[in-house]
């Protein structure tokens, strides 16, 4: 089977919105502000989005109360067409390392994190369904580091599930993820060196020190 071209995808579904006239709802799953900026500038035109900040993978709570807060200010300060609503999920790290318990020594980028995908986009799908967006998708295939093809079959099938369309994405395609970095210049955005579990963490830690 051939890989699906995500971005080509996404930017069809733009194009026949754009010729029917219509603005469509979009439940926007946000990681961090400088994933979302990029995200947030393509989008918004075309969208009326909710960001919905759902992340009880990061640790400590001092990191995720300041990706929230640098999130809230990205969408302060952007000059946006469409107004941006910041929706905050509950932080509930117990739900995360529930899910991670058995997987806590495996290498980052595997089963662990494909659970971890599947535990923020199923709360995703949940709260699009409760506010009836017509759309839901997330932030998060604008990092080299994550699996948009992962991303994209959990997404579909939690659409089916959930009973909301999940908008098809690789935000890394067209030079996304460099703008992201563009972007996080422009703005001051904090940028962390590590996902946000403590796993990734510890990973992070030790390529540094090994690299000494």
């Amino acid at each position: 089977m051939e890989n699906r071209n995500y971005q080509k995808e996404l930017d069809k579904i733009i194009e026949i919105n754009q010729k029917e006239g219509k603005i469509p709802s979009l439940l926007l799953h946000s990681c961090c502000a400088p994933c979302s900026s990029y995200c947030l500038e393509y989008l918004n035109p075309y969208f009326k989005i909710k960001d919905f900040f759902y992340n009880p993978n990061i640790s400590p709570k001092e990191e995720y109360e300041k990706r929230v807060r640098e999130l809230k200010r990205l969408t302060n300060e952007m000059p946006l067409k469409n107004p941006v609503e910041i929706i905050e999920g509950k932080y509930d790290p117990d739900s995360f390392f529930t899910m991670a318990k058995g997987m806590e020594n495996l290498p980052e980028k595997g089963a662990r994190c494909y659970k971890c995908y599947e535990l923020r986009l199923r709360e995703s799908a949940k709260m699009a369904a409760r506010l009836k967006t017509d759309y839901f998708t997330t932030t998060l295939s604008i990092s080299p580091h994550k699996n948009a093809k992962w991303l994209n079959e959990i997404g579909e099938e939690l659409a089916k599930q959930y009973g909301v369309k999940y908008l098809p994405s690789d935000f890394k395609k067209k030079n996304g993820y460099k703008r992201s970095i563009e972007l996080s210049k422009e703005y001051n955005l904090y940028r962390q060196d590590y996902c946000g579990c403590i796993f990734s963490k510890k990973a992070k830690d030790m390529y540094i020190k090994e690299s000494c």
